[in-house]
């Protein structure tokens, strides 16, 4: 079998789509190496973490001709030009990773597209208008165009018969996995060599994720003001810079907790594992997500999971971690200084979650994958 991917996001991305977009084809050239897999991208860059798939013998990397290039029309290649690409006639798979699909791929390609999430319908105050109609139109096409559409969550899955209209028949769920580095157990000398060079206190509470409203980190700023100085942990927070900083740092300084608030941006990935095996307990009381990566990483790094009610948390953090409102200050401070003091209760959270964090092993989600381009 021969499978396109629209890989994009592979080569030019380091976060949520592109690390998806590698973990597929990675699984795949491990767990499925007999089929061939084309790579369609507008440009390709060399980095440790693309060469090892990018220099595999069952890859083949397609980009655009010389004119589209000239003109700096790479991106109409990429949503246009790639169906009349010379390969594409002998695909029997084409996956969009990342929500979307090319124009007028030949109808004898079996079509697959991966929906993340359907974010900027639900809660469209967060997003720019402009893009909203953009994101619309790319996944609406790609849906009707698609003969199996991919999931990465069953709230995905509702979201697109809800939002989208789509017939429940075409969808299907498929789990994503995170990066193999948060499998690796690593060395206290090892944590504590990237805990100096970060600045990190002994012992800290850790968020990671876009700094925005909709993460909703306010809510852990209002649950410390809750819990006595004397037991309250250091918050570290990872993640990329946005307005809404200023709105926790603000909340912060009103509640008086200033001093255990400690920011992280442009923080290497390599950096992560020990960050997160350095913390107590991860808190993500986030208001949506497509899946929460996150909360797989947390739990393949053996950390305790304190995340929200509802959407698709409970998929991604399983039974073994404990569920707030992510309203409810109150209730997040009590979970927080329960299960920061009690050894025994963690213990059994991280032991239940590596169990959980099983059905996300590239092996299950290859053979997901296979089962999709065969049905």
């Amino acid at each position: 079998m021969k499978i396109g991917f629209d890989a994009k996001r592979l080569f030019n991305n380091f976060t949520g789509l592109g690390n998806y977009s590698r973990f597929v084809v990675d699984a795949l050239l491990k767990h499925v190496p007999e089929n061939e897999y084309l790579l369609y991208t507008p440009r390709t860059r060399r980095h440790a973490e693309i060469d090892s798939i990018s220099d595999h013998s069952k890859i083949t990397i397609v980009t655009p001709p010389f004119a589209y290039r000239l003109f700096k029309a790479s991106s109409l290649w990429r949503s246009w030009g790639v169906s009349a690409e010379q390969s594409i006639g002998s695909l029997n798979v084409f996956h969009g990773l990342s929500q979307e699909l090319p124009l007028s791929l030949p109808s004898r390609v079996k079509k697959v597209v991966t929906v993340h999430d359907l974010i900027f319908l639900r809660y469209p105050k967060f997003y720019n208008p402009i893009d909203v109609a953009i994101y619309k139109a790319k996944v609406k096409h790609a849906c009707k165009t698609a003969q199996k559409i991919i999931s990465i969550s069953e709230q995905t899955a509702s979201d697109l018969v809800h939002f989208l209209n789509v017939p429940q028949q075409k969808i299907v769920t498929v789990y994503q996995g995170c990066h193999p580095q948060f499998k690796k157990v690593l060395s206290a000398s090892e944590i504590l060599k990237i805990r100096k060079k970060h600045r990190l206190p002994e012992q800290y509470l850790l968020n990671v994720g876009t700094i925005e409203a909709r993460k909703n980190v306010i809510l852990i700023i209002r649950a410390l003001s809750r819990i006595p100085k004397e037991n309250r942990l250091p918050l570290v927070i990872v993640g990329r810079e946005t307005e809404y900083k200023r709105e926790i740092v603000i909340e912060a300084l009103q509640r008086n907790v200033w001093e255990s608030i400690i920011f992280l941006h442009d923080i290497p990935f390599t950096d992560f594992p020990a960050i997160y095996q350095g913390a107590k307990l991860f808190v993500y009381p986030s208001l949506f997500e497509g899946f929460g990566i996150p909360l797989v990483e947390a739990i393949e790094s053996g950390i305790p999971v304190i995340t929200s009610n509802g959407s698709c948390f409970s998929e991604a953090a399983g039974p073994s971690s404990i569920y707030v409102e992510p309203t409810n200050a109150e209730e997040l401070a009590f979970q927080i200084n329960r299960v920061v003091h009690d050894s025994e209760l963690r213990e059994k959270m991280v032991n239940e979650g590596q169990r959980y964090t099983k059905r996300f092993l590239p092996s299950q989600i290859a053979n997901d994958l296979l089962s999709v381009y065969n049905a």
